[in-house]
């Protein structure tokens, strides 16, 4: 089998895997009175539904691969060190605060990093039942349709996702959304980055910025952007993969303009 077949199969498997999860997340999310819910932090929570959902994932990729390894919001990397190399990294449930709230603003995310790069890109919206999905080098899917970012250049015009962690100070999303509308530009808080990225990828917003997100929130809405057309910064750069980075995704024209506006530095890391 060739490193293609190999890639392929990888990304047939993580889209099939994404819409189980979804289902059985769906089901959760439909009877979430049931569910026993812990707080990991301060508006950080976990219920049943994330730690099932995410061993359906795991359980399934690693019988269909076994000599993969895998890194979740929930499980962590388990026994192994954590290496970027032929590397699952799963958000079972993001936006689980949305979930147990009955909101239906959140997803299932499915990114694997080969040698470094993340090569498979899958987010499901199982309440719109849309998945969003991309393979390094072969473009960007909704429901198997191409899908681009929007093309918006003009800030005036543009609606950023901004989103936001107590794992940072209060004080810089509320300077990151002052800096946006003083730019009259539109800003959007949806609680789940995961979708919030592929919404950019898909054109629906313009560009997505959070101070700090978790690889597995992260990882599948950057190769998302970046396979329909758009920009983000280099989420892996220094420790990003154990440790989260920053979030830039965006048209590439209103980059430059976004880094100025939110007051980034040209510097940043940049794919």
């Amino acid at each position: 089998m060739t490193q293609s077949d190999d890639a392929r199969l990888r990304y047939l498997a993580a889209q099939a895997v994404a819409r189980e999860a979804g289902k059985l997340a769906l089901r959760h999310f439909r009877a979430r009175d049931r569910l026993a819910i812990e707080h990991k932090g301060v508006q950080d929570l976990v219920s049943d539904a994330d730690r099932e959902v995410e061993d359906l994932i795991g359980g399934s990729l690693g019988a269909a691969f076994p000599g993969d390894s895998f890194f979740g919001e929930e499980r962590g990397a388990g026994p192994h060190p954590l290496r970027a190399d032929r590397l699952w990294v799963i958000d079972p449930i993001d936006g689980t605060a949305n979930f147990l709230r009955g909101l239906p603003q959140w997803a299932v995310s499915i990114a694997f990093v080969l040698g470094g790069e993340v090569e498979i890109g899958v987010i499901y919206d199982p309440v719109a039942d849309e998945l969003f999905a991309a393979r390094r080098g072969g473009g960007a899917v909704r429901d198997g349709a191409p899908i681009r970012v929007s093309g918006c250049a003009d800030l005036t015009r543009a609606t950023v996702g901004i989103g936001f962690s107590y794992r940072r100070p209060a004080a810089a999303h509320v300077a990151a959304v002052s800096a946006s509308l003083h730019g009259h530009c539109e800003y959007r808080r949806t609680g789940a980055g995961a979708l919030g990225i592929a919404q950019v990828a898909d054109g629906r917003v313009d560009a997505y910025w959070e101070a700090h997100m978790n690889a597995w929130d992260a990882l599948a809405g950057v190769i998302l952007v970046r396979e329909a057309g758009g920009w983000t910064n280099d989420f892996l750069a220094g420790d990003g993969l154990a440790a989260g980075n920053a979030v830039l995704a965006c048209t590439p024209a209103l980059k430059d303009p976004l880094m100025a506006t939110l007051g980034l530095p040209s510097s940043a890391p940049q794919s």
